[in-house]
C-alpha cells in the first residue's frame, strides 16, 4: 500500500487530515483521531468523473475534503455513496451538488428523521455550518454495482442490523479494497446503540472478513491490512457480550455494569463511554427487542454522560 500523496488541510485539530492512494485511482481521506463526529472517507476517479465514499460532519471539514479530492483531479463528484446514515458520513452530502446520492433505503429514513446537522445536547458541538438536509436520493436494499471505468465497486448491504440498521460496505474487488464504514473503529471503541451487538459480530465473521480484503479502510482510524483491527473488534463486542449477560443477570443497570467494569485491554481505545450505550442495546437485545429494533437512545446517551462524570461527550471536529 503506497502512503500516495499527502495535501495539507486547513484542519489542525487534533491532526491534519491525510490522502492514501491505496490502489491504482482509489484514494482514502483519512481524518485523525477519528473519535467523535470525526470520519473517514473515501473516493475512486474513473472516466466519467468521481465516486465518492461517504462526506464529512461538519461543512469545514466537507471543503477540506473536496479541496483533497480537487488536488487529484478536475473531474466531478458523480456519485456519493453514504455506508450508513449516521451525521459524520451524511450532513456535508449538501456540498455535492453534482452527486447522486446513494444508500440503502433504511439510511434514507434514517437521515429524514435524524434531520440536519445541528446542536446535539450530549456533545462539546464543533461549528456544524450551513448544511441544509440531503438525504440519499437512490436507494437500494441489498446490492448494487457502481463502475469506474473497469473498477467494479460493490456496495453491498452486510444483511443485518450491525453498526446501524443500514450499514454497507463499497467492496473494490479488483484491488482488493474495501471500505467498510463503522463496522470497524480502528484502534476506538465501537458504537452498536443504534444497531445490534451480536448484529455486528455476524456480519464481521460472516460478511467482512470472508471477502478477504487485502486493504480496509475503516469509518475511524488508520487504514489497514490484514484482520487485526476487525478480530480486535470482535473481542470487544465479545466482551459487550457476556457483560451484558453477566450484568443483566446480576440486576445490574447498563451504567452500573459498566461503572463496575474493567475494561482491561481496551482502556486505552477512546470514546470508553460508548460502553454504556453498547450495553443499553445488548440488554435490549436480550430481553427480546429485534436486531436494531427502538430503544431509548436519548436515555442511553445520557447513562453515557453520567459514565463520564457528567460532562458532555468530547467533540473536536
Amino acid at each position: 500500500m503506497s502512503d500516495g500523496p499527502q495535501h495539507p488541510h486547513e484542519i489542525t485539530s487534533p491532526g491534519r487530515p491525510r490522502t492514501v492512494e491505496v490502489a491504482d485511482g482509489v484514494y482514502a481521506y483519512v481524518q485523525p483521531d477519528g473519535t467523535w463526529w470525526i470520519n473517514n472517507t473515501g473516493f475512486v476517479v474513473g472516466p466519467q468523473g468521481v465516486f465518492s465514499i461517504d462526506a464529512c460532519s461538519t461543512e469545514r471539514r466537507t471543503r477540506a475534503y473536496l479541496a483533497a479530492i480537487r488536488d487529484v483531479t478536475a473531474a466531478p463528484v458523480r456519485t456519493l455513496v453514504n455506508t450508513h446514515h449516521h451525521g459524520d458520513h451524511t450532513f456535508g452530502n449538501a456540498l455535492f451538488p453534482t452527486a447522486t446520492i446513494v444508500a440503502h433505503e433504511r439510511a434514507r429514513a434514517e437521515a429524514i428523521a435524524f434531520g440536519p446537522a445541528r446542536d446535539q445536547p450530549f456533545w462539546d458541538n464543533p461549528d456544524w455550518g450551513q448544511l441544509p438536509l440531503e438525504p440519499p436520493f437512490l436507494t437500494f436494499t441489498d446490492e448494487i454495482a457502481l463502475h469506474a471505468g473497469d473498477t467494479r465497486i460493490t456496495v453491498r448491504h452486510v444483511g443485518t442490523a450491525a453498526h446501524t440498521t443500514n450499514d454497507v460496505l463499497a467492496w473494490l474487488p479488483g484491488p482488493s479494497v474495501l471500505f467498510c464504514g463503522d463496522l470497524v473503529f480502528n484502534g476506538g471503541t465501537p458504537f452498536l446503540l443504534m444497531g445490534s451487538v451480536a448484529g455486528c459480530v455476524e456480519a464481521l465473521e460472516e460478511t467482512v472478513l470472508p471477502l478477504g480484503a487485502r486493504t480496509v479502510v475503516p469509518g475511524h482510524g488508520p487504514v489497514f491490512e490484514g484482520t487485526a483491527p476487525i478480530e480486535a473488534t470482535l473481542d470487544y463486542l465479545r466482551f459487550i457480550l457476556d457483560l451484558a449477560a453477566r450484568g443483566r443477570a446480576a440486576g445490574l443497570t447498563p451504567l452500573q455494569a459498566a461503572r463496575e467494569t474493567d475494561l482491561g485491554r481496551f482502556a486505552d481505545w477512546p470514546d470508553a463511554e460508548r460502553l454504556v450505550g453498547n450495553l443499553h442495546r445488548a440488554y435490549a437485545e436480550l430481553a427480546g427487542t429485534p436486531r436494531g429494533g427502538p430503544i431509548d437512545v436519548g436515555g442511553a446517551l445520557a447513562d453515557m454522560v453520567a459514565y463520564n462524570g457528567g460532562r458532555r461527550l468530547t467533540c473536536l471536529a
